[in-house]
């Protein structure tokens, strides 16, 4: 027994198809819709791949750029089937390449949906990877003469005044590295060398923060050192001057940031999720209609369509009986293998004598 099954009129035929053209069209545009999406996530995320431990989070946009490509391609063509379906001598050509189209529609679906859970399931990922990045770019951000690392107080300085945060968790972590470089230390100074050695590492370290960290909501003028010490400032309490810096980490503001680009995503992926099925049950209902109207002697009259000829169970089986037939096919016999080889070696043996000379008498 067909699985929702449907009469079909030549009217409604034609009225299927044009209605499936104009929706394949649409699952176009969000296919370039959504690998615009993706190719945005990506340059959104290798400008901050200097502050990231790793780059697990990009699947998100290696996967959105993937589908969007895939789902052109495969809505084009089903445009081009729905310009066929009406032709007898044309449509025909399309059914075993249609089988194929299922297949990749459907997993189209599932990648789709596998996008969104991976854009909320990879947060915990992203904010380890941010928070090693971090780590390490605050603790590089005074080598501005070593190769590789000479553009890290640029990138921090800019990340920290674009986002309004300073740190990796807040503007504490600056008091934890030495993100002065030596060359601009004077170590004839009794200060610096007090500071030296005041840590077994060595390290200039100073209860102050980079210029960027200042928020410029501050009523007073920013206060970048000695921010532990109350006296040392006029009119200034350390515990409570909250606005003279970002209060919050870069870690949590890039965290928000992509989390809110990725979920924002979820809604607009789920529609093309919908668009790309409506494309599928459509364009089954159109090929088991137009096949059922070429096989009645009037192909203008009523035929049937449905999405399974047999109910869920009946078409399981079938699916796994040719499963099983394909993979018997493939299997060698081991017994009809050796006898062949022994045939082989006989037929070679039986060459060779014919080709040795007799002996000279």
């Amino acid at each position: 027994m067909a699985l929702l099954k449907m009469k079909f009129s030549q009217q409604r035929r034609v009225r299927l198809a044009q209605g499936l053209w104009l929706l394949s069209w649409l699952a176009v545009t969000c296919g370039s819709f959504i690998f615009c999406l993706g190719v945005y996530l990506k340059i959104e995320l290798l400008r901050r791949d200097e502050v990231m431990e790793n780059t697990e989070i990009h699947v998100v946009p290696n996967l959105l750029m993937l589908v969007g490509l895939a789902s052109v391609g495969a809505n084009w063509v089903a445009s081009r089937v729905c310009q066929d379906s009406l032709d007898a001598s044309r449509f025909p050509r399309w059914k075993i390449l249609l089988l194929g189209w299922y297949a990749v529609a459907a997993l189209l679906c599932c990648l789709l949906l596998t996008v969104v859970v991976l854009s909320y399931a990879l947060q915990g990922r992203l904010e380890e990877s941010l928070k090693v990045g971090l780590r390490n770019g605050i603790r590089f951000y005074k080598d501005t003469d070593v190769p590789g690392r000479c553009f890290q107080k640029e990138t921090i300085d800019r990340l920290q005044m674009e986002f309004r945060c300073c740190g990796n968790n807040n503007f504490k972590d600056w008091f934890e590295v030495q993100w002065v470089s030596n060359r601009y230390l004077d170590f004839t100074s009794q200060e610096v060398k007090d500071r030296i050695r005041s840590n077994v590492d060595g390290r200039y370290l100073l209860d102050g923060v980079p210029f960027s960290c200042c928020n410029p909501a501050s009523p007073r003028p920013c206060l970048q050192n000695q921010l532990t010490d109350s006296r040392a400032h006029y009119n200034y309490e350390y515990q409570s001057e909250e606005l003279n810096l970002y209060s919050r980490g870069c870690r949590q503001a890039l965290t928000d940031y992509y989390m809110g680009l990725m979920n924002s995503t979820g809604p607009g992926v789920l529609s093309v999720i919908l668009i790309q099925l409506s494309v599928l049950l459509s364009m089954r209902y159109l090929q088991t209609a137009v096949e059922g109207a070429m096989a009645l002697e009037s192909p203008e009259g009523e035929s049937e369509g449905y999405i399974l000829e047999k109910d869920v169970k009946a078409t399981y089986e079938d699916i796994k009986a040719k499963a099983l037939d394909l993979l018997k096919f493939a299997q060698v016999d081991p017994a009809s293998e050796a006898t062949g080889a022994e045939e082989g070696e006989k037929a070679a043996g039986a060459t060779e004598k014919a080709a040795t000379p007799p002996p000279a008498s």
